[in-house]
């Protein structure tokens, strides 16, 4: 998906969609021939042609649902499926001789026009009950999807169920034989159950991708995503970017980006830029970081349609980055800068002293008898005393001012804005 943009070019389900629409034109097809027949020879042969779909529909019926709700089971199983439809085209075609599908075939005689009149054998019978369970099995299967669909969804699967229980509905009245003069009406709730899922397939898209895969797929990813068209509308998103923009809604759908992000100048500016960028935001008191990504989203003539924005959290990255860059700055003993970052910093204040004028004091000092200290006392030792220096440092320097280990025991301190006389008071504190 991304519900609107991503064909879903010769996919199983779309397939297998296929596959079932042309079995029920077959079967409707002769139905009719069979309604306009003179003669009981000419019905029972409509009534043989019919047959060669009919008993898949069920299965294909079945097979579409699973599909479509992201499912998928073993070829074997696939196989099984088609063996009662299969004995069910050999018990009709062989009915003369065992009459185990239909007990008589004769015309009703209390019919304005030639109906057959239809007695079912037990395996009659048997393909009914199979018809049914097929087709409460999808029934069962798509209402499970029920609360996990977003509400277009939830619309789209509800008008799924309804064209199935039509057929059922219509079975039960002609197998009780409450339709009138008996006939089937098989055919004309099929017809039915084509406009449910056609106003499904047209009215929400349903044709372009199975979209419980959508659901499965596409809401579970750890990236937030919104998938805008060309004059910008809102065509779909997932949960993660409720996140980013919380007022996102079901009622979002066809609304401008821009209008969702008045008071966020920072991200509707990069939306509209179209450019990847960088975007951090507070979330429950938590700076999180986010790279966002712009995809083009094409049709099949490679021309422009849409585009789909994403949001990959990069804190992690953004955190550890910036330990990394700590982690460089720092001496390792003791934790104050070490020279090549205190030199590169000190530059810097150097060359803006130089542009805007003002004060810089630099005091540096060493450790005295230090070397005496690591040949008595190890050099363990020595690292305590340079360690505790620095810390006494520490205490004494102000917010800005740069403290860095320059060698073995020399200390140096950066003070901006700070006059001599001043940089004396601290050196002798120190």
């Amino acid at each position: 998906m991304f519900i609107c943009t991503v064909k879903d070019q010769g996919g199983t389900w779309s397939k297998t969609l296929y596959s079932r629409d042309i079995i029920v034109f077959h079967f409707a097809f002769s139905y009719a021939f069979e309604l306009s027949s003179t003669s009981l020879e000419q019905i029972i042969f409509w009534l043989r042609v019919q047959y060669l779909a009919l008993p898949f529909i069920p299965v294909f019926l079945l097979l579409m649902c699973l599909e479509y709700v992201g499912q998928r089971i073993k070829k074997v199983w696939q196989y099984a499926l088609f063996i009662i439809p299969f004995i069910t085209i050999f018990m009709h075609y062989t009915n003369d001789l065992h009459h185990l599908y239909y007990k008589s075939m004769e015309l009703r005689s209390d019919s304005p026009f030639p109906i057959i009149k239809l007695v079912g054998g037990p395996w009659f019978y048997i393909h009914s009950l199979f018809l049914f369970l097929c087709v409460m099995l999808s029934i069962i299967i798509l209402l499970k999807q029920v609360k996990k669909s977003s509400f277009r969804f939830r619309m789209q699967i509800s008008m799924m169920v309804a064209g199935l229980i039509i057929p059922v509905m219509a079975n039960y009245y002609y197998i009780n034989g409450l339709s009138s003069y008996g006939i089937d009406l098989g055919p004309v709730s099929m017809s039915i159950t084509f406009i449910f899922h056609g106003a499904a397939l047209l009215t929400f898209q349903m044709f372009n991708v199975a979209p419980i895969a959508r659901e499965t797929v596409f809401e579970s990813m750890k990236e937030g995503v919104i998938v805008l068209n060309q004059q910008g509308l809102i065509v779909d998103y997932n949960h993660g970017m409720r996140k980013v923009i919380p007022m996102l809604n079901e009622h979002s759908i066809g609304k401008s980006i821009t209008s969702l992000l008045n008071g966020n100048h920072r991200l509707r500016e990069i939306i509209d830029l179209k450019q990847d960028s960088d975007f951090n935001c507070s979330l429950n008191g938590n700076m999180v970081h986010y790279h966002i990504g712009f995809s083009p989203v094409l049709n099949k003539s490679n021309l422009p349609i849409g585009q789909i924005i994403t949001f990959a959290n990069v804190t992690e990255r953004v955190l550890m980055l910036e330990k990394l860059k700590q982690l460089a700055s720092l001496d390792g003993l003791t934790q104050i800068l070490n020279r090549t970052f205190f030199i590169n910093k000190s530059e810097m204040l150097f060359d803006a002293l130089n542009m805007e004028g003002g004060n810089i004091s630099v005091i540096m000092f060493d450790i005295d008898h230090f070397k005496d200290v690591n040949d008595t006392f190890g050099h363990e030792a020595g690292d305590v005393v340079i360690t505790l220096v620095a810390n006494t440092a520490k205490e004494h320097i102000r917010e800005g001012d740069l403290l860095g280990r320059y060698g073995g025991e020399e200390v140096i301190i950066c003070l901006p804005d700070t006059a001599l006389a001043t940089a004396y008071e601290l050196a002798d504190a120190c």
